[in-house]
């Protein structure tokens, strides 16, 4: 099956800076999201339309078509306790901070007795990226899938 909207897709990758180091990779479960439906950055959605289990696919993105351009400005303090996922905190390390749009991943600039400084760009923002992607299964979505508006089982949502 190729992949196309409403289709439930499963890929292992690896993520590097470009002319860096890598960033990210599967390890054991591959990932899964649903096809067309904004579960997924835009342009690995595109460089994947049409594509089958097997297929290979290289993309180079720049920070427009990855994580954006960094905000300079997108620094705020907020009161320690709002911290998630850490007992102790250092600078430089990331965190969870609980949204309206639900949780956010931050990165700690400072960090005092009750209040810190945290970055909200996202980590990758402004990196230009390197995406190698192999396309592990294709399957149409079930209706549950449909109706939940993301991918159930291996790699996706679990309920």
């Amino acid at each position: 099956m190729k992949v196309a909207k409403d289709c439930v897709v499963r890929f292992e990758y690896t993520l590097h800076e470009t002319g860096g180091e890598q960033l990210e990779a599967t390890e054991k479960d591959a990932v899964a999201y649903l096809h067309g439906h904004n579960a997924m950055i835009p342009a690995i959605e595109a460089g994947l339309e049409g594509k089958e289990a097997g297929d290979l696919v290289n993309l180079s993105l720049p920070p427009e078509q990855a994580y954006g351009v960094r905000n300079e400005e997108a620094v705020e303090r907020i009161s320690v306790k709002h911290l998630q996922g850490a007992k102790r905190w250092k600078a430089g390390m990331p965190a969870v901070v609980q949204t309206e749009q639900g949780p956010r991943q931050v990165t700690v600039l400072k960090v005092g007795k009750f209040m810190a400084t945290i970055d909200t760009n996202h980590p990758y923002a402004g990196k230009h990226l390197d995406f190698a992607i192999k396309v592990v299964e294709a399957r149409d979505a079930t209706e549950e899938e449909l109706a939940h508006g993301h991918a159930h089982g291996a790699g996706g949502h679990q309920h």
